[in-house]
C-alpha cells in the first residue's frame, strides 16, 4: 500500500497549480472520505496493537514504526460514526500534521485522485456547525467528504491559544489595542481559525476572516477597488495552505500579480510538513511560514513584523 505515495516528491509540483492530490478511503460504511496526500507519510495494513490506558476512548492503541512510538486514532469513531471493529480488514493512514505524528484507522483504501482546487467546494451550508469536513468534492457521481483532520485532533488533544508572559509585548499589545491593527486571516478550518484568532486577541490583535482563498482574493480586490491600500491597512495576511477553490499558494501567486496587493505581507499558516512549506514559501513569494497550534510562535511573527512596521515608520 505504501507504493502509493512513492511519487510524492513528483506531487510537489502541483501545489503551486492550485491543484491537490487526495487518498480516497472507507471508513465503516460506504461512504467515501479523503485526505491531502501531502500530509500523509505511508499507508500499511493495521500491525499489533497496544493498548494505552487511561487514553481517549477514540486512541486504540499505539504501534512502533520507524524507530517512534505513534497513537493510533479509530477515525470512523473519531467523527461520530460507529466504530471499526475487524482491525484485520483495516488499513493505517500515517500523517503528519503540527509537527506530530499520528496514525488513523480507517477501512478499505480506494486510490489517490488529482483534482484541482475550484472542484473542492465547502460543505453545504446547512449541514450545521457539528460536522468534520472542510470540504466536499464530486467523483464519479458520487460525493467525497474531505475530513477536517485538525478538528479530529483538536476534540482528543485540546489545543492551546494562550501567549507565554515572556513573548507578549505590553507596548505593543497596547498599540495593537488603541490603533485596532488588523490581521488577515484564511483558513477553511474553523478549529484552526478560532485558535489563531483567539491567540491574536490575546496581543491586542483584530482579525479578518474569510474561509478560502477565493473569497480573501474577492475581499482584498473589492477593498483595492474603494480605494483602500490594503498593505497599509492591514498588518499582514496569515493564510492556510489547503483550501476549498483557491489555495494558500494561488492566493499568494494572486496577490504578488496584483499592484495593489503585492506588497501585503504574506504568512503561510499551515499543519504541512515544515520542510516541504519553507521550499513552496520562496517559489510562491510568501514572506515566511509558520506551523498551526503553535500560539507563541503566530504572536512572536505578528509582534515581530509590527514591531518593525512602526520602528521602519512604515504603518499606516
Amino acid at each position: 500500500m505504501s507504493k502509493l505515495l512513492d511519487s510524492v516528491d513528483q506531487r510537489t509540483q502541483l501545489v503551486g497549480e492550485n491543484r491537490l492530490e487526495l487518498l480516497m478511503f472507507r471508513l465503516a460504511g460506504r461512504q467515501l472520505f479523503a485526505l491531502n496526500v501531502f500530509k500523509i507519510q505511508e499507508v500499511l495494513q493495521v500491525p499489533a496493537l497496544t493498548a494505552l490506558p487511561h487514553s481517549d476512548p477514540h486512541v486504540v492503541g499505539v504501534t512502533h514504526l520507524r524507530d517512534q512510538t505513534i497513537s493510533v486514532i479509530d477515525l470512523s469513531a473519531a467523527i461520530g460514526g460507529p466504530p471499526l471493529r475487524n482491525h484485520e480488514n483495516c488499513n493505517l493512514i500515517v500523517t503528519e500534521y503540527n509537527r506530530t505524528v499520528q496514525a488513523f484507522l480507517v477501512g478499505a483504501v480506494d486510490r489517490i485522485v488529482n483534482l484541482n482546487w475550484e472542484l473542492i467546494l465547502p460543505p453545504p451550508k446547512g449541514s450545521g456547525r457539528s460536522h468534520f469536513l472542510t470540504a466536499i468534492t464530486r467523483l464519479e457521481e458520487e460525493i467525497v467528504e474531505i475530513l477536517d483532520v485538525e478538528r479530529v485532533l483538536a476534540e482528543i488533544i485540546p489545543y492551546e491559544t494562550a501567549v507565554s508572559a515572556e513573548v507578549v509585548d505590553d507596548e505593543l499589545v497596547d498599540y495593537a489595542s488603541v490603533h485596532e491593527v488588523k490581521v488577515l486571516m484564511a483558513d477553511d478550518s474553523s478549529t484552526a481559525y478560532r485558535q489563531a484568532s483567539s491567540t491574536l486577541k490575546n496581543i491586542g490583535i483584530e482579525t479578518v476572516f474569510r474561509q478560502d482563498g477565493l473569497k480573501m482574493l474577492q475581499f482584498l480586490k473589492d477593498e483595492a477597488a474603494k480605494g483602500v491600500n490594503v498593505p497599509q491597512e492591514y498588518l499582514m495576511l496569515v493564510t492556510d495552505a489547503e483550501m476549498p477553490e483557491m489555495d494558500g499558494y494561488r492566493l499568494t501567486h494572486e496577490i504578488r500579480s496584483d499592484p495593489a496587493l503585492q506588497d501585503l505581507h504574506v504568512i503561510l499558516h499551515t499543519s504541512l510538513s515544515g520542510n516541504f512549506n519553507k521550499a513552496m514559501v520562496k517559489k510562491v513569494g510568501c514572506n515566511d511560514f509558520l506551523s498551526k497550534f503553535q500560539p507563541d510562535e503566530l504572536a512572536e511573527k505578528v509582534q515581530a513584523h509590527l514591531r518593525h512596521r512602526l520602528d521602519s515608520g512604515d504603518w499606516r
